[in-house]
C-alpha cells in the first residue's frame, strides 16, 4: 500500500507560479512511475505529467514549456513546478503512482491516489 499526499495548491493570479508536491509512504517510491492529473468541475479527470523510474519525464501539450515534474527519490516525493498559470488550469490536482516504472497517460494504469489539491488561477 502507497500513500500518497499532496500539498501546495492554493489560489493565485494569471501569471503567477505554484509548486506541488507530492509525499509518498513506502519503500519503493524509486521504482514507481509517478503522475499528476486534474479535474476541473464538469469535466473528466485529465493527464498533466509524468515521470518514470529512470526520471524520464512527458507532457500533455497544454502544459509543456510551463510545467516541470521532478522527484526526489531521497525524501519520496514527487514535484510539479507550474508556471504562467492561466484560468483554464484551475482543477483539483491528484498525484498518482504506478508500480510499473514506465509511463502512461491514462488514469486507470495508476494504482494509488492522493486526495487531491485544489488549484485555483483567477484572471
Amino acid at each position: 500500500q502507497v500513500l500518497l499526499v499532496e500539498s501546495g495548491g492554493g489560489l493565485v493570479q494569471a501569471g503567477d507560479s505554484l509548486r506541488l508536491s507530492c509525499a509518498a509512504s513506502g519503500r519503493s517510491f524509486g521504482s514507481y512511475a509517478m503522475g499528476w492529473f486534474r479535474q476541473a468541475p464538469g469535466k473528466e479527470r485529465e493527464f498533466i505529467a509524468a515521470i518514470s523510474w529512470s526520471s524520464g519525464t512527458y507532457y500533455t501539450d497544454s502544459v509543456k514549456g510551463r510545467f516541470t515534474i521532478s522527484r526526489d527519490n531521497a525524501k519520496n516525493t514527487v514535484f510539479l513546478q507550474m508556471n504562467s498559470l492561466k484560468p483554464e488550469d484551475t482543477a483539483v490536482y491528484y498525484c498518482a503512482a504506478r508500480s510499473l516504472g514506465v509511463v502512461v497517460t491514462w488514469s486507470s494504469g495508476y494504482d494509488y491516489w492522493g486526495q487531491g489539491t485544489q488549484v485555483t488561477v483567477s484572471s
